[in-house]
């Protein structure tokens, strides 16, 4: 598999009175999952529909190994795309609905009970797919993209309606993609799935690229210089801590959260001065964190946050 990257470069795109782009630019790389992510509104969904030629943008360029999408003959041998579970032909069977796809590409019946089993759908091929949950329509979604073994894939929030199995399969699958060399776009608002899928990460906001970096840089920048420790004796540990330079808060009686020295430096105080505890440990954000902290100014809409009742 011979992998073709997928480079975004100074996209706009306005719609009326809305500037949906604003200069998008990033490439995603083959042999890794990058993560597309951002609030609503951010333009996720616009780059990938400009990237596929969708939208025509009105400035930059969107390419998929070097060409534009619109140049590409028989495109799904290049690039594959789930962006709508939902564009589905109810009355179609699934294996007819990749038929009619495969022949559109030149592609053989053979490559269709291929992907069919390759998205577990072996058992449901010859049912309708208006007859089908959201789960599995983004199973036949998964199993068009892969009609012509493209070299790129791109998909729109894949693990929509996914029940834990699907989701379990769904990380190890495009785990799996990305180490044939295909170069793999994942948008998604399930923070806690990329975590576990993506190496890499586009983080978006108002049409404009917020960060572009791998996830462990992420969560580490987020994570900080922080430990967490549990002790029967707070007040004595922070007074100890706090003397050697640290910054310490009290998350809880027997919870101290400190700063501006390593784990390593917190045990060796604490033993010397005969203050017992029961953990130490180097604070790790999780990748929601991360994105909630980076997108805080970048969120469109956002709730207001749920005071109590007054009686």
């Amino acid at each position: 598999m011979s992998g073709a990257a997928i480079e975004v470069a100074g996209l706009r795109k306005r719609f009326g009175g809305t500037l949906a782009l604003d200069g998008m630019s990033f490439t995603v790389w083959p042999g890794q999952v990058t993560g597309f992510v951002g609030p609503n509104g951010a333009g996720k969904s616009t780059t990938m529909r400009v990237i596929l030629g969708l939208d025509a943008p009105d400035a930059g360029t969107a390419l998929i190994g070097g060409r534009r999408y619109t140049s590409l003959g028989r495109p799904l041998r290049h690039v594959g795309s789930l962006l709508d579970a939902g564009a589905v032909q109810p009355s179609r069977t699934a294996r007819n609905h990749l038929l009619w796809l495969a022949r559109s590409q030149g592609l053989s019946a053979r490559r269709v009970d291929e992907v069919i089993s390759q998205a577990g759908l072996s058992a449901v091929a010859r049912r309708r797919a208006g007859g089908f949950s959201l789960g599995m329509r983004q199973r036949l979604g998964i199993a068009a993209a892969l009609l012509g073994d493209p070299a790129a894939i791109m998909l729109d929030e894949p693990f929509n309606g996914l029940d834990p199995e699907g989701i379990a399969w769904m990380r190890g699958f495009l785990r799996g993609l990305a180490e044939a060399g295909r170069a793999v776009l994942v948008s998604s608002h399930l923070m806690s799935e990329l975590q576990d899928t993506a190496g890499h990460l586009v983080v978006v906001g108002r049409g404009r690229v917020i960060a572009d970096t791998t996830v462990a840089d992420l969560v580490a920048a987020a994570s900080g210089d922080r430990v967490w420790l549990r002790t029967p004796a707070a007040p004595g540990a922070a007074a100890v801590l706090a003397a050697a330079g640290a910054t310490v808060s009290t998350q809880a009686p027997d919870q101290l959260t400190i700063s501006g020295l390593p784990a390593e430096q917190v045990v060796t105080l604490l033993a010397a001065r005969a203050v017992p505890f029961s953990e130490v440990s180097a604070h790790r954000a999780t990748l929601e964190q991360a994105y909630l902290e980076l997108t805080r100014d970048a969120t469109e809409y956002r709730a207001e946050p749920a005071r109590e009742s007054i009686r």
